[in-house]
């Protein structure tokens, strides 16, 4: 006769394919644990983060003194493995038909590559110096775009958003910066801003005549 095989807990066949997709879907990140409440051990687990198996005690504490009107998810709770590794944790409690609980999910998922990931962004994202203005003195386009991209960061307004107002602020500090004083600068700033030579010409005459209560 061949060997009798091993019927899996039907708690198994039903939160099996829950499970597993939890840790597909999260990938060698996330560790999938399935627990008896009954017998207090690991019914199946995922992605295992330590040497813990099925059959092993699960350490759960008692599910009696859980409140029964309070919800059956807990978390995300914070865990540590032996090497360090911090870990969020969610709990779910699986009821059965007669309200009982018949297993508690545990998804406990590795934070280290997002604390990894935000600490590149980190970086990416921290202040900069002020830049060197002796090294772009000469470079009058480099000043076009960066007067201009200023001033959209300011407002939050795109150049092809920009009133009558923000052109003539802009076109007002380049004056300040002597662009203009370059003779091919007028179209490089027309070209900038989205407008005509003649816009930037009539909106430039107007910030030089000075006003009647002048």
């Amino acid at each position: 006769m061949g060997e009798t095989e091993e019927v899996p807990d039907p708690r198994i066949r039903t939160w099996g394919p829950v499970c597993q997709a939890v840790a597909l879907l999260l990938g060698p990140y996330a560790e999938v644990v399935l627990h008896d409440p009954d017998t207090d051990r690991v019914l199946e687990i995922w992605n295992p983060m330590t040497t813990r198996r099925p059959g092993d005690p699960s350490m759960l504490g008692e599910l009696d003194a859980l409140d029964p009107s309070a919800r059956d998810v807990y978390g995300p709770y914070e865990k540590l493995l032996v090497d360090g590794r911090r870990l969020s944790s969610v709990s779910a409690v699986l009821r059965d038909a007669q309200g009982r609980p018949s297993a508690v999910l545990c998804v406990n998922l590795d934070r280290t590559p997002l604390e990894q990931a935000a600490a590149v962004l980190s970086a990416f994202g921290a202040p900069t110096l002020q830049r060197p203005e002796p090294l772009f003195e000469e470079d009058w386009s480099e000043r076009i775009q960066h007067i201009i991209g200023s001033h959209v960061r300011e407002t939050g307004r795109p150049v092809e958003r920009m009133t009558r107002q923000d052109r003539l602020t802009v076109l007002g500090r380049l004056d300040e910066a002597r662009v203009f004083a370059v003779r091919r600068a007028a179209p490089v700033v027309a070209g900038a801003l989205r407008v005509s030579r003649s816009t930037v010409y009539g909106l430039l005459a107007e910030l030089r005549t000075p006003s009647a209560k002048d």
